[in-house]
């Protein structure tokens, strides 16, 4: 590992950086404050004693700091900035031989290295006197360590039996799409370089799934997986949980909320709802009684009421854990549940950019040249203001089209009770079971006759696009459904 001496009191080992903390009894190092550079995304809390950091630092004594010492012979305290990840600290005081309690690293396992990933597979014939026995060998890139450590073991060696299972369920992945029965005794070129880029993937997409739950307040948790392909986390995109409001337009709060001490057994004048002369939305289990094209009004952050108010429920987030997938029949990422949801439940809004639709018109027609769109028209009472999801949106950007959808659109106002600019919230609309695909359909229509649903009507992605569907470049539809339409839009 090389460490340079920097004139800027800096010490280098590489250019990415995550994690930073302090030790201020190094007093062999320099004067001056330094900081020590490495990849990675994981760190120490900061809450190590002195002695334990200087454990940790003092395995740095044995490198090359140039002039560095001299400076802080005499020096009684020395504030040292330390950027590193768990697993490198580790991979130091390993090679060093220092025991640190923090990490948990002491006698019994000093000499123990964690897996990474698999990388290759053989089996090797021993001969035993007239014995012949087969060992079976992994190549293992090593946990901190480069792809140049990396070193056959056998298979007693390993304990790491989740990555052995991984390794093989892609080995097999593999060996069927070349359509051969069995692995071979040695797995050619292609063949590692395929399970390489896949144990790689798999690492990009946990640091993105962490990511994304790094993000959210809410109960539910997001994986994301991808055995299909070796398509990485969306490029351009950026996870948020509440509108990115665009230029030129401005949410006004509301000013007022209820007095309710039991907003459903007891609303005074109706609750929230009630006083926009509509009906309250839940029932006691935060189902949604009310039929689509109705709005929802929750209780505001003006209310007397508290989180638990069964009128807040869409803005108490996403209660169900969710998986990015990578669908296998071309429809790109789809978003599917972990568990089981109860009919006319809330699962998730449709987050994104609100924009006007004289900006929406633009981007449209760069939209319709690639393909995609993700324009959802807020066309309440007036067509004034579009979402626009394409960079900037949360896991309902990956939600796909069906023909027959089972979750439904609703109107929700809330802190701004602009009827212009409603919050979109995904509800139920049967029984999902536990690890099927959520899908709405893009091109809805609630009910032509009543005059309040029409308001409802939304044409998700027309957005922009001059003249009516029929004049548009058809989009072939692959929902798969009995009752599909054949096409988007």
């Amino acid at each position: 590992m090389h460490i340079t001496y920097v004139k800027s009191r800096y010490i280098e080992l590489t250019k990415k950086h995550e994690y930073e903390f302090y030790c201020k009894s190094f007093r062999t190092l320099c004067s001056n404050s330094f900081r020590f550079k490495y990849s990675g995304s994981i760190g120490l809390p900061n809450r190590h004693s002195d002695g334990a950091t200087s454990n940790h630092l003092a395995a740095f004594q044995s490198y090359n700091f140039g002039g560095g010492r001299k400076m802080a012979e005499n020096l009684k305290v020395c504030r040292v900035a330390c950027i590193a990840t768990v697993a490198q600290l580790e991979v130091i005081c390993r090679e060093q031989g220092v025991k640190c309690e923090e990490l948990g690293i002491n006698k019994h396992n000093l000499c123990d290295y964690e897996v990474e990933y698999l990388c290759d597979y053989k089996k090797k014939v021993i001969n035993i006197g007239k014995t012949q026995i087969v060992q079976e060998l992994y190549l293992v890139k090593w946990k901190g360590y480069p792809e140049s450590s990396n070193t056959w073991e056998p298979r007693k060696n390993l304990k790491c039996v989740d990555l052995l299972n991984q390794f093989w369920e892609d080995l097999n992945a593999e060996m069927r799409r070349q359509k051969k029965r069995a692995a071979p005794r040695r797995l050619d070129p292609a063949t590692v370089s395929q399970l390489v880029q896949r144990a790689k993937l798999r690492q990009t997409l946990k640091r993105w799934e962490t990511h994304l739950n790094s993000l959210g307040t809410h109960k539910g948790h997001i994986y994301v997986r991808n055995q299909v392909d070796l398509e990485g986390p969306p490029k351009n995109f950026t996870y948020i949980n509440d509108y990115k409001v665009g230029d030129g337009i401005l949410l006004n709060e509301v000013s007022v909320g209820c007095e309710c001490t039991d907003c459903l057994e007891n609303p005074v004048e109706g609750c929230c709802a009630g006083a926009s002369q509509h009906k309250f939305a839940y029932n006691e289990l935060g189902q949604v009684r009310i039929r689509p094209g109705l709005p929802i009004y929750e209780c505001n952050k003006r209310c007397r009421c508290g989180i638990d108010c069964p009128n807040r429920v869409v803005q108490r987030g996403i209660q169900y854990s969710l998986c990015i997938f990578r669908t296998d029949n071309g429809r790109g990422w789809g978003v599917k549940t972990m568990e089981r949801i109860r009919k006319n439940t809330f699962v998730m809004e449709y987050v994104g950019e609100i924009i006007t639709t004289e900006e929406a018109e633009r981007r449209g027609h760069i939209y319709d040249k690639e393909g995609a769109t993700y324009l959802f028209d807020l066309d309440y009472v007036d067509d004034e203001y579009t979402v626009d999801a394409a960079h900037y949106g949360n896991i309902s950007h990956f939600v796909n089209h069906s023909c027959d959808p089972n979750l439904q659109v609703y109107n929700v106002f809330i802190d701004n009770l602009d009827e212009r600019l409603p919050r979109i919230a995904f509800f139920a609309t049967r029984g999902i079971k536990a690890g099927e695909e959520l899908t709405f359909d893009y091109n809805m229509k609630i009910d032509p006759v009543d005059a309040e649903s029409t308001k409802m009507d939304s044409n998700f992605s027309l957005t922009g696009l001059p003249g009516s569907p029929k004049k548009r470049m058809r989009v072939e539809c692959k929902c798969g459904v009995p009752t599909c339409r054949k096409y988007l839009f």
